[in-house]
């Protein structure tokens, strides 16, 4: 592949943004690596004018959260006509909003969690439903304001105000049945789907500090699971990736109840722009695929082009 110059664009102003630095500098010195010219945008809301200022042949989107995984960012890079990572407008409308990925997958026989949307003011006069269930932002990644609210009132029974919930910041919730068992993942480059991996937190569950603090959580990849679940899992992921339309990388997310055999695996979410951090998924199972970091920056680079 011919030395180009890549734009890396990371940071912004979501509840992501260091995670997106990390990610978005790791990239940029992978691609120096292999002789590209590399410009590094921390967006701000001059992002256009800095873009158009750059020139470059290709943007790499190391965006996470809202606006550069929304379709925001795509939106605009579409009308600049400037090629981009990852996946386009569309998709990443529909791949954020977790109760349109429900109206998109399940139809087609993706098992997701049945859930409804809930206004955060109306959790103080009752459950949405039987407990244990689980509370998130409809449209946030990473974890970000997830709880799990338990048959012991962890919360308040009913919830209180002053339990002070991860989810208060957010007005609309995704309210879904909590899945007993065990954590998931399966990455998908292009039309591959790479593996499998069980995640084990060391406490809790897998929230934005487990995702992100080095040491919080085990990662087995591949998982120590039955090949049935995984060749389930895989397909999932790939089935899911194809029916949103995703490109370049993403990443599926599953809790499979493991008393329950296929049956019991249920996709949360897919997500667009996966991250790409020491810690991060992708390339974890990239390395057990035989894929080098920087071999991985190039195919997604590869795949935008």
């Amino acid at each position: 592949m011919k030395k180009l110059h890549v734009a890396v664009l990371m940071g912004g102003w979501s509840a992501e943004r260091e995670v997106s630095l990390m990610s978005g500098n790791g990239v940029a010195d992978a691609l120096e690596s292999l002789g590209h010219r590399v410009t590094r945008i921390d967006m701000d809301r001059n992002v256009a004018q800095v873009i158009a200022a750059a020139r470059p042949d290709v943007v790499f989107n190391a965006l996470h959260g809202t606006p550069g995984e929304d379709g925001s960012v795509q939106g605009m890079l579409d009308l600049m006509q400037v090629p981009y990572t990852h996946s386009g407008m569309v998709t990443s409308v529909i791949a954020i909003d977790k109760e349109l990925t429900k109206q998109a997958l399940v139809p087609h026989g993706i098992r997701m969690p049945e859930g409804r949307i809930v206004e955060c003011e109306s959790l103080y006069a009752a459950d949405p439903m039987a407990r244990p269930y689980v509370l998130k932002p409809v449209n946030e990644g990473s974890s970000v304001g997830v709880a799990i609210v338990t048959k012991e009132g962890n919360y308040g029974n009913p919830i209180a105000r002053e339990a002070k919930g991860p989810w208060q910041e957010f007005d609309r919730l995704l309210a879904e049945p909590f899945i007993r068992g065990r954590e998931l993942t399966a990455a998908v480059i292009g039309d591959e789907a790479l593996a499998v991996t069980e995640l084990r937190p060391k406490s809790g569950f897998y929230d934005y500090d487990a995702k992100y603090t080095d040491g919080l959580t085990e990662h087995v990849c591949p998982a120590e699971i039955p090949d049935e679940i995984r060749d389930a899992a895989l397909a999932m992921a790939l089935k899911a990736h194809q029916l949103l339309g995703c490109k370049g990388a993403s990443r599926s997310d599953f809790r499979w109840d493991d008393e329950q055999g296929v049956k019991g695996l249920y996709l949360l979410e897919v997500n667009t722009q996966p991250g790409m951090t020491p810690l991060s998924l992708v390339p974890e199972q990239a390395k057990y695929r035989g894929m080098s970091y920087a071999e991985l920056v190039q195919k997604i680079v590869e795949l935008a082009l």
